[in-house]
């Protein structure tokens, strides 16, 4: 079966395809960090843009659609800007400090609201699956070196790209790095084009639920192939426990509108209420393996955790401390609140910031879990956001919304109704095609007059 040509066919599109397609090429030079946050903005522009050009003689396709869900998120992320300065100004903070903080935020926060957004723009989802597909098929091809070079003995890091002059986190988001070895086990991992090794499973579990709905089974495969190998190779426990139970969940939660699965709840309640004990334990078991499995990591991460909402509840509760800060050195230095979104929004946000997050999160939630039962899209969509909510355990979101941000497109894709009518079409179509061949086969078998 030929391998259908799909190919950008307007200025969004082409700008969203490149910049998957060509992700290696802009890490070689390191651009990855500049251009997620660039991107953002300038496609923003472009809706605004087109939003002022729209009018009643606008053809329907071409119309630009933002729900409400979309809505929430915009609020949310402006709320975490007024978070911020609030912040800064209850700790006396310069307004030197304010305005670099505010850069941070348009790099970091506004970027999960920007990109659903962009995500209601004229954006065919194949396009997604088919870029997805290729980068991390890319991604397959690309380990294998990446793998020899530490059995090789290559050096670690290769060098620090010249953009690092333009202001970023750290080294490590501009950095090309071959692999990297695990200060606690003293094992090797691979990032890939990420900043540290378990970013590169995140992404892989984003890419994931797009690369499932590509056409081209040839593709398809290679990229799922890419995806568990990225996963194996980050050595990121989350990633490996992430991607089968999104995966399952989603497949339960997607059907959930149709009867046999609401039978089949009722009947699996009734029996996972009476196997209640037995599941508490074996969520205790594996909760404790799976802090074994890494138990310097684990240690540090709890630390962290218990620092920041110490500091939240007795410095700042309302509104947060405004900045981050590094913590001793029974947590290795490492920023009080990082490795974990909750516990960084509560420190630097406070409880504002929290809610921010988590009302969004919810609304989106129940939104895609709505359209999910009608619409492929929103089915990923649905993935997305659950994706999402797993790694807020494990990571901050807004330090790698530059890596992460084709989900949120694609959460934004999910919420348009034109893919839902595209389904209710279908079906109509299939139940007067079924009536048409009903209606043939009772002429045939009539007796003749």
């Amino acid at each position: 079966m030929k391998r259908e040509n799909i190919q950008p066919e307007n200025f969004a599109e082409k700008v969203i395809w490149y910049s998957i397609i060509w992700t290696y090429w802009f890490y070689l030079i390191g651009g990855l960090y500049i251009l997620g946050a660039v991107l953002a903005w300038i496609l923003f522009f472009h809706l605004c843009h087109k939003l002022w050009k729209q009018n009643e003689q606008t053809p329907e396709e071409e119309k630009i659609h933002i729900p409400w869900s979309i809505w929430v998120w915009i609020a949310g992320m402006i709320m975490m800007e007024v978070a911020l300065v609030i912040g800064h100004l209850d700790f006396n903070l310069s307004l030197g400090e304010i305005i670099k903080s505010t850069i941070g935020w348009a790099k970091g926060w506004a970027l999960l609201a920007l990109y659903p957004l962009v995500g209601c723009l004229k954006i065919r989802p194949k396009l997604m699956y088919r870029a997805a597909a290729l980068v991390c098929r890319t991604s397959l091809l690309i380990s294998i070196p990446f793998v020899l070079a530490f059995y090789l003995r290559l050096p670690q890091k290769l060098y620090v790209s010249p953009l690092r002059a333009i202001g970023g986190p750290s080294d490590a988001f501009f950095e090309v790095m071959l692999y990297e070895i695990d200060p606690g086990e003293g094992k090797p991992r691979w990032r890939l084009y990420t900043p540290w090794a378990p970013a590169a499973g995140f992404v892989a579990n984003i890419y994931f639920f797009m690369i499932i709905h590509e056409k081209d089974l040839r593709l398809r495969w290679l990229g799922i192939a890419g995806c568990v190998v990225i996963c194996q190779i980050s050595a990121s426990r989350l990633a490996l426990v992430c991607l089968p139970t999104v995966w399952l969940v989603s497949l339960y939660m997607s059907k959930l509108s149709r009867p046999p699965f609401l039978i089949a709840s009722g009947f699996a309640s009734f029996f996972i209420s009476i196997s209640t004990t037995q599941i508490i334990e074996s969520i205790n078991d594996f909760s404790e393996k799976f802090s074994a499995a890494r138990k310097d990591s684990s240690r540090v991460r709890a630390a962290l955790g218990r620092i920041a909402v110490y500091r939240w509840e007795n410095e700042a509760p309302i509104w947060g401390h405004g900045v981050v800060v590094k913590g001793p050195h029974m947590v290795e230095f490492m920023p009080i609140g990082s490795h974990h979104s909750w516990f960084g929004l509560l420190y630097v946000k406070g409880i504002v910031g929290y809610i921010s997050l988590a009302i969004p999160m919810g609304c989106s939630f129940i939104h895609m879990l709505y359209l999910s039962q009608r619409s492929t899209p929103a089915k990923v969509s649905l993935c997305m956001v659950m994706v999402l909510f797993f790694y807020t355990f494990g990571e901050n979101l807004e330090i790698l919304a530059y890596l992460f941000w084709p989900g949120l497109v694609m959460m934004g894709i999910g919420t348009q109704p034109k893919y839902i009518e595209k389904e209710k079409e279908k079906d109509i179509d299939i139940e007067y095609e079924e009536i048409i061949e009903d209606d043939s086969t009772s002429n045939e078998v009539l007796p003749n007059s």
